[in-house]
């Protein structure tokens, strides 16, 4: 099984070779698709010479270009891309004041993006991010308890997943009663379940006679009894002690982790006023190294208004993407049209969950929409993608959204059906690498139909559907080149190779990480691409992500991450 790392290593080794600096703003030229070929220089506008504030040469830069474009060298001046073409043709750019970086022909690829986003791991609780084992897990909580004080709840980061252990499942509310007998123990997973021993479940009263409510789940054993599992909704009578509240110096430590991977623009996908008021702080501090693009989540467009804050406001640094909804849950919560597979299935009668009715969702997305906002909607399953249809429909028929780049979320499991109302609409999808880490998992709950179809990227783009890349982390580890990998293989980490026939090209997984993410926050002519005129955010790899062995491509790291033309990490362990 291949080693998931650990979020608060990662962030305190990123923190220690990061150089944290501001970016800058620009405009530019968009892209489209194509495969890459090697050519000569790729700007033939005029350019002064000696004008360069950097040139970087003798390399193998793949620009993501309109023309899919490989080169060996560019020029960077005031933040943004001057030149790109041959070693010989940037030379005469640079004078005196220039740095001139020899790449020695190392590969050069566009900054990464991640479009969906809500943070890179870690936190307060329990890591249990490199249990491999139940018997990790339960040695973590045991010695948490060995210090808790009187009326502490344990609650562990929910930066992992069953997927990961050897058994391939959660442990029971019995087991973790056993790690720690009498103390309240609540084991976060992803965005959608708690796991609670049985002195949490007596804390809050559940039992096998609570009510389920809409949208939720309380998952019961073969004998009837409680697993400890809450699924969404269900999550509810949980009152969980509060995290730390952001400060500028933790946001800075999120950006230092994600530049250590090469990823210099994230989509947030769902946050708050507040939080959004702290990345602004930061980049007005001059201390951005990541550039933000935020969707809003549990706020109405009359609150947003009162705030002064309007749907594409912002800079190249921060800025709002829209709005985030969700119809269903996760892994184990998909809507769908057809029953999970058994024993998940439940006789036949477990179809996931509807976790907002159809007629609230129309009315919300109408009242968005008709505000000038444009929403993002959180959908699993098949019945989800459905019920998103719909509400969109019945904005549009109010006002075109056609136009204005609403999206799903996941998307995760389609019918061949639903593509015609998805290119009616214009719909953009925003697809995740799930499949990387919870394979078995997904093979147990959906059958090998279902499961190995999961994520269809390869349907998608050959509809010409707008797709763009992501790992919704903590949920999935925030390491952009197994995502890579993962797109061009459909291997995962435990569950072997999952429906071939929806792997993409080299080139199109890496367009799917940087330019058709910037296609999704309309920020296309600013970045996404190396390009004259762009902003200068780029990545020097470890290796030529065209040529190696695809199964290298999951081992590739980012050497040196640059915004704005100023480097914000460096590999200590592999300098230039």
């Amino acid at each position: 099984m291949k080693s998931v790392p650990s979020s608060l290593s990662l962030i305190a080794a990123a923190s220690a070779s990061a150089i944290l600096v501001a970016g800058c703003g620009g405009s530019g030229g968009s892209s489209g698709f194509g495969g890459f070929n090697a050519v000569g220089p790729t700007d033939t506008s005029p350019v002064t010479p000696a004008s360069a504030d950097a040139i970087f040469i003798n390399g193998k830069v793949v620009t993501v270009d309109n023309n899919s474009r490989v080169a060996q060298a560019f020029a960077v001046k005031d933040g943004k891309f001057l030149s790109v073409g041959s070693t010989d043709e940037i030379k005469p750019l640079a004078s005196a004041n220039t740095q001139v970086v020899d790449l020695k022909g190392r590969t050069v690829i566009p900054g990464l993006a991640d479009g969906h986003f809500h943070s890179p791991g870690g936190g307060s609780g329990i890591d249990i991010s490199q249990a491999r084992s139940l018997a990790d897990i339960f040695a973590k909580i045991s010695d948490a308890a060995k210090t808790a004080t009187p009326g502490q709840i344990l609650v562990s980061n929910s930066d992992w997943h069953e997927a990961q252990l050897k058994e391939q499942r959660t442990p029971t509310a019995s087991e973790l009663e056993a790690a720690a007998p009498g103390i309240p123990v609540v084991l976060v997973r992803g965005g959608h379940s708690y796991f609670l021993n049985k002195t949490a479940l007596a804390k809050w009263s559940i039992t096998t006679s609570s009510p389920v409510p809409a949208g939720g789940a309380i998952p019961r054993d073969a004998n009837g009894d409680l697993t400890g599992e809450l699924v969404d909704t269900a999550r509810n009578p949980v009152e969980l002690p509060p995290p730390p509240p952001e400060t500028q110096a933790s946001i800075e430590k999120q950006q230092a982790v994600l530049n250590s991977y090469g990823l210099t623009s994230v989509r947030v996908a769902g946050t708050s006023v507040a939080a959004y008021r702290q990345l602004q702080q930061v980049r007005d501090s001059g201390r951005s190294t990541v550039r933000y693009s935020v969707l809003f989540r549990g706020v109405s467009p009359d609150a947003l208004a009162s705030q002064g804050i309007k749907q594409g406001e912002g800079d190249s640094l921060v800025s709002v993407w829209g709005i985030k909804m969700a119809v269903d849950g996760g892994f184990e919560g998909a809507h769908t049209t057809q029953a999970y597979a058994e024993p998940m299935g439940q006789g036949g009668t477990y179809f996931g969950l509807a976790t907002m009715p159809q007629a609230a969702f129309n009315d919300s997305v109408i009242a968005f929409n008709n505000a000038g906002w444009r929403v993002a909607t959180h959908a699993v399953g098949d019945a989800a993608i459905d019920q998103v249809l719909e509400g969109y429909e019945k904005a549009s028929a109010a006002k075109d959204i056609r136009q204005t780049g609403w999206t799903i979320e996941h998307a995760a499991i389609m019918r061949p059906d639903q593509l015609p109302k998805l290119k009616a609409l214009n719909l953009r999808m925003s697809v995740q690498d799930h499949l990387y880490l919870v394979a078995p998992i997904l093979k147990n709950y959906l059958g090998v139909d279902r499961y190995s179809q999961y994520s269809p990227i390869r349907t998608y783009l050959d509809a010409g559907l707008l797709v763009a890349g992501g790992t919704d982390a903590p949920v999935i580890p925030i390491n952009p080149f197994w995502g890579l990998y993962h797109l061009v293989s459909r291997d995962s980490i435990s569950g072997g190779v999952a429906g071939a026939n929806q792997a993409t090209s080299r080139e199109e997984a890496l367009r799917v990480l940087t330019l058709n993410n910037a296609k999704l926050t309309d920020e296309a002519d600013i970045k996404g691409s190396i390009e004259p005129a762009k902003l200068a955010d780029f990545v020097v790899i470890s290796g030529d992500i065209m040529t190696i062995p695809t199964g290298e491509i999951e081992d590739l790291k980012a050497l040196e991450t640059y915004v704005g033309g100023k480097r914000v990490y460096q590999n200590s362990s592999t300098p230039l």
